[in-house]
């Protein structure tokens, strides 16, 4: 069964469950298995797939971590966890919370198609796309150690980029260990920016596609 969707004006949080524990690939497996796969079915995923997608990405996995915050599965720059993570699926999009594990709803309506970039020529039936959006207040009022380069604009984008690119590496290695496909790419920012209603100090930054892929039938 895929994710159950909710009607436009019914959008509601949707509480994710634990996550699993079975072991799929070794690790060295997973990495030889890691690729780009562009052609991704429609197939959805389950809700528990995305429970163990999502964790895998970013999730809380010890109660502290540096400078006393929650730590997460990707590190980031003085652990100030400044890369948010949306997932656009066919009933809305839906903010990450990764210390309560939860979806929370951000806009009703399928906006999957601005997660992709025109210019790419390439159409996208994934049922899954996650938008990596960094929140720069984060980085300058971080719990962590205050060093100045966090309120340098041009360190401030090695930091971003580098933690996006950690948290995409996650998630390409658990599409491999789980035989998913996923494609990392740009996407329509601007539309994006104004249709999730961020704020000045939030920007989005790239977006990846997951799901099954496209030669192959999903598994339970």
């Amino acid at each position: 069964m895929g994710i159950v969707t909710s009607p436009m004006s019914a959008l509601r949080p949707i509480d994710l469950p634990p996550v699993a524990t079975d072991r799929t690939l070794s690790f060295h497996d997973a990495v030889a298995q890691r690729r780009t796969t562009r052609e991704i079915a429609a197939t959805p995923l389950t809700l528990g797939q995305l429970s163990n997608l999502l964790w895998t990405a970013c999730g809380v996995n010890r109660d502290i971590g540096p400078f006393g915050a929650p730590g997460r599965t990707a590190a980031s720059a003085s652990n100030s966890q400044e890369i948010d993570l949306y997932i656009a699926i066919e009933s809305g999009v839906y903010l990450y919370d990764a210390v309560s594990h939860r979806l929370d709803p951000v806009i009703a309506g399928d906006h999957r198609s601005l997660a992709m970039n025109a210019r790419q020529g390439v159409g996208s039936l994934s049922p899954v796309q996650l938008i990596y959006v960094v929140d720069l207040r984060r980085l300058t009022h971080t719990v962590g150690f205050d060093e100045p380069g966090l309120h340098d604009p041009e360190i401030q984008k090695a930091y971003y980029f580098v933690d996006t690119g950690i948290i995409a590496g996650n998630v390409y290695l658990f599409a491999a260990a789980h035989g998913l496909a996923s494609w990392f790419h740009n996407c329509e920012r601007q539309a994006l920016t104004t249709s999730l209603g961020l704020r000045p100090e939030q920007t989005v930054l790239f977006a990846q596609s997951v799901g099954w892929p496209a030669q192959t039938e999903a598994r339970p």
